[in-house]
């Protein structure tokens, strides 16, 4: 009964999004792409649950080459660093693009099946992978425009010349959301003819054209490969633009999350436990779209986490942070929020649309160009441009307020990671956060892309000698957020799914409630955003009398009104 039940739901999803196809050829082939040679595959579905992650889970985002040293392979130095410095730490790690690839630092991808030569080779990838969960980025949105694909579709060659979108000049493209101020299409010679690309991002990433199903066939093997070489985690990179039809805004379109549901289908009923990660950077309601009922995406990024606490500690008032948190419902069974504030792009701008007005994102714009941050724009349908992203490290950004620089740099920073650690949700950290990297503005001039600013490539040796000396920034960051994620992981409570209420306190305080799923740990997550020292009167947290309150960040036992300093986080729990 299982089984049928499998090919009649993936047959259904296929005849929905290719309804001129025949649907059991294709669900057949489908299978045949993701199970090759007919390997084993469950007979009934993962049963729904929130057992694929604990409170153990944390991930570290990183390229294959942030540490590098003119001798080694960059995944070898990685991997040292993992197991020397993040064993205990994390157990998971994004990879970002460790493919070939022509620009976007690896978002151009040559050649999904190999591994950039000078990061390193499969092995050290699958090395990475026996030791930590590993994530990888699945770029099926688009390719380089000088990889094997689009050279060939160029040529006329079968079945690449149908593997990319084309548009005409004349079509009305002006509902298309952008993410990109750069024209929607490129002209291109081929084999046919004068042809116009599609290209959402840049020139040098041709769009797929996913009403092909050779497109999709292609993207299942290139999955399972990338499963059988370890990854654990499959991020789907700019998923939402992945089906386009002329006339239409061209993202989150029904035919998209159709091919979701047949991925999440897919990893269902694999015997690997394999998470889909869906990247979407949009405001709330689309991005939470992608849970589907349970069966699309099992984690979505928490997008306006990094727009929401960049203010809150900006501001010293956490008013919008906690009336966007009100909001935000529990993820459904079997699913999860990924939080962070920083990763390998800008901050990003869209998610606060409706959450923060338009004067208080124009504090934070003029206060990131003071720290020497820099803005990126989009094109807004009919004309006009928006902030799309915030160029700045999250560590850079942490050096001012809205009053101005003071001396709480380093509390400031710890307490909204803090903030990521305490939230309902698995928590993920940028690895240039966790080492207090600079802005790299000498990388941006020599680079000429606004990005390169939170990409630095750190000389390894000289990295480590930073790291040894307590009295660098560096080791003090790296210290403390290390501290702070290994308590965190003996904590029941913060698990993932575990129950979350938001605290209604003073402004200047983000206070959660989260309960273990067994109901035997509560926790008060608090966390001071000003640089005020704030009162917490007794009775307001509401501590069950008969039990002992202890705050697990500073050992203090809990008795009375609840003083915190400014920038101070405390994690008070009935069981140690």
């Amino acid at each position: 009964m299982a089984e049928t039940s499998f090919a009649t739901r993936l047959t259904d999803l296929l005849s929905f999004v290719y309804p001129d196809i025949d649907g059991p050829m294709l669900a057949s082939q489908v299978i045949d792409a993701f199970w090759p040679e007919d390997k084993h595959r469950r007979k009934k579905p993962r049963k729904p649950g929130n057992n694929l992650w604990t409170q153990n889970d944390a991930v570290l985002i990183t390229y294959g080459d942030s540490l590098i040293d003119g001798s080694h392979k960059p995944l070898d130095l990685m991997n040292d660093f993992l197991l020397n410095r993040m064993k205990g730490v994390v157990n998971g790690v994004h990879i970002l693009p460790f493919f070939p690839y022509t620009s976007d630092d690896g978002f151009a991808v040559t050649d999904y099946r190999k591994v950039n030569p000078q990061l390193g080779e499969w092995a050290d990838i699958t090395r990475i992978g026996a030791e930590f969960h590993l994530m990888s980025d699945l770029v099926l949105n688009h390719v380089s425009s000088q990889g094997v694909w689009f050279n060939a579709y160029r040529q006329g060659q079968k079945p690449y010349d149908g593997f990319f979108f084309e548009a005409s000049p004349e079509d009305d493209l002006s509902m298309v959301v952008r993410p990109r101020t750069t024209p929607l299409l490129q002209e291109v010679e081929t084999a046919m003819g004068t042809r116009h690309v599609w290209c959402t991002f840049s020139h040098d990433q041709i769009d797929l054209d996913f009403r092909n199903p050779e497109v999709l066939l292609e993207i299942v093997r290139i999955i399972r490969l990338h499963i059988d070489m370890g990854v654990r985690i499959i991020r789907l990179d700019a998923v939402a633009f992945l089906w386009k039809e002329i006339g239409t805004n061209c993202i989150h379109l029904p035919q998209t999350h159709a091919v979701i549901r047949m991925l999440r289908l897919l990893m269902d009923y694999a015997t690997e436990s394999v998470i889909l990660l869906t990247e979407t950077n949009v405001p709330k309601a689309e991005n939470l779209s992608y849970f589907g009922h349970r069966n699309e995406a099992h984690v979505v990024y928490n997008f306006p986490l990094p727009p929401l606490i960049l203010h809150a500690m900006m501001s010293g008032t956490a008013r919008y942070l906690v009336d966007w948190q009100r909001t935000m419902p529990p993820a459904p069974l079997g699913c999860a929020y990924l939080n962070f504030t920083a990763s390998h792009d800008g901050i990003g701008m869209r998610p606060a649309e409706g959450l923060l007005p338009p004067p208080e994102i124009g504090r934070i714009i003029d206060t990131i160009r003071e720290i020497g941050g820099l803005v990126s724009m989009r094109t807004l349908p009919g004309g006009g441009e928006a902030p799309y992203e915030l160029n700045c490290g999250y560590f850079a950004a942490m050096g001012r307020t809205f009053k101005g620089e003071d001396g709480h740099h380093l509390a400031r920073f710890l307490c909204c990671q803090t903030i990521v650690m305490s939230l309902e949700g698995i928590p993920a950290f940028y690895i240039h956060s966790m080492l207090a990297t600079p802005n790299d503005l000498e990388a941006v001039e020599r680079r000429g892309m606004n990005r390169a600013i939170n990409r630095h490539r750190w000389d390894y040796p000289a990295l480590l000698e930073r790291l040894d000396d307590p009295e660098t920034i560096h080791a003090q960051v790296l210290k403390a957020v290390s501290e702070r994620l290994q308590l965190r992981s003996g904590q029941e409570a913060f698990h993932p799914n575990a129950t979350q209420f938001t605290l209604n306190l003073d402004r200047r305080l983000f206070g959660l409630w989260r309960q273990s799923l067994d109901r035997a740990q509560s926790i008060f997550a608090l966390h001071n955003v000003s640089d005020e020292t704030v009162e917490i009167a007794e009775g307001d947290l509401n501590l069950i009398a008969d039990e002992t309150w202890v705050d697990l960040l500073s050992g203090e036992e809990i008795t009375g009104s609840v003083t915190m300093a400014p920038y101070q986080c405390r994690w008070i729990t009935n069981e140690v």
